[in-house]
């Protein structure tokens, strides 16, 4: 059945198009360099994760929440206009430097990447390692995003570590909360990129999620964290206590809170779900209402999980659609409403999907989330 799109969404996706064929940009789906190992470290045994599957196989397929027609949810979100200052031709460094973005501008780029100086943003996914499907074009639109916000004088960023604990732990500098806002007191989320515990991946793995979130009236914010396996859970529970501290001043609903990920990413938010904030150092802070993953090996059930919503590719040599399967399964065992999609012949870290027979997973996971709201 073909999707129903919104007039407002239509025009985007064609301006989106007259750019990148202005600009010369790369079609979406073309892969970034795959490296050939899995840098993600388990929690118990900080092994490296890496499953060979077979490409093309078919896969068993669980059926997924019911399909949003629409692929626009209706929201009173106010209308967004940004500018487009940047294209596909700007260079990465020429974003960073912005003084709209001075103190955190390294921060929008993997700080754990050299970031050559010539380096354009239709090149960004050339040092995303491990991801594939990297959009120019939705590069281009969230720095047009987040240059419009900050101009604006909207605070797009926020420490999560005072001066004092960056000054006594120098790696904490890198570490922060990018804010999409939604709707004033909507329900909110935390979406944390992959990167295989060696960088984070936001441009490509939290960045486009949380956009599309706040589209639809959901504020959300994306987690620059400390890679490895050990800070970056602890960072990861130090945002959930700030944003539940700051509430009010955020105007987010707390309440029925979702975390997502992918990849590292994902089993930063699974660990979360699962064993709580306290695990990690921080207050306990209530566990959120639904945790969405993608392609992650973890295979880890302790009883405790959270309501959770997966997807993964069959033809993905990192994270093993079967892993997933049979850990949502177990979910299911245990009386907690569990879901997972396999799409395939996908590769690892396909974020959205955009292009792929994957797209729209994400309005399937919001679907799911708010079958959980109270």
């Amino acid at each position: 059945m073909r999707k129903k799109i919104s007039r407002r969404e239509a025009i985007r996706l064609m301006t989106m198009g007259v750019v990148a064929f202005l600009s010369g940009c790369r079609p979406a789906g073309q892969s970034s360099p795959a490296a050939a190992t899995d840098e993600q470290v388990s929690s118990s045994r900080a092994e490296t994760v890496i499953e060979t599957v077979e490409g093309g196989q078919a896969a068993t397929k669980e059926p997924a929440s019911e399909a949003i027609a629409d692929t626009e949810i209706s929201t009173d979100a106010p209308e967004d206009h940004i500018k487009t200052g940047y294209t596909a031709d700007t260079r990465v460094w020429d974003v960073i430097d912005n003084p709209a973005f001075a103190g955190y501008g390294r921060l929008i780029f993997p700080a754990d990447k050299t970031i050559d100086k010539s380096m354009t943003l239709n090149e960004v996914g050339n040092i995303l390692t491990w991801y594939n499907y990297v959009n120019p074009e939705r590069t281009v639109e969230i720095v047009n995003y987040m240059k419009t916000k900050a101009e604006a004088g909207e605070q797009i960023f926020y420490d999560i570590y005072t001066a004092e604990e960056k000054a006594a732990d120098p790696a904490k500098k890198n570490t922060g909360l990018f804010f999409f806002r939604g709707n004033p007191g909507a329900k909110s989320a935390i979406v944390n990129a992959g990167g295989g515990f060696a960088y984070v991946g936001a441009m490509h793995d939290s960045f486009p999620h949380a956009l599309e979130l706040s589209k639809k009236g959901y504020n959300a914010f994306a987690l620059i964290y400390r890679p490895g396996a050990k800070t970056a859970p602890e960072d990861l529970a130090r945002a959930i206590a700030f944003v539940h501290e700051h509430a009010d001043e955020l105007e987010v609903d707390t309440a029925d809170y979702s975390l997502w990920g992918g990849s590292a990413g994902a089993r930063m938010a699974a660990w979360l779900g699962s064993n709580g904030t306290a695990a990690y150092g921080e207050a306990a802070y209530p566990r959120p209402a639904a945790v969405i993953i993608q392609y992650t090996g973890l295979s880890e059930v302790n009883g405790n999980e959270p309501p959770t919503y997966a997807c993964v590719g069959t033809s993905d040599g990192i994270a093993s659609y079967r892993i997933m399967e049979n850990r949502i399964n177990q979910i299911k065992a245990n009386g907690t409403d569990a879901e997972i999609e396999i799409f395939d012949n996908l590769p690892h870290g396909f974020g959205l999907g955009e292009g792929t027979i994957a797209e729209g997973w994400i309005d399937r996971a919001i679907r799911f989330w708010k079958n959980q709201m109270d």
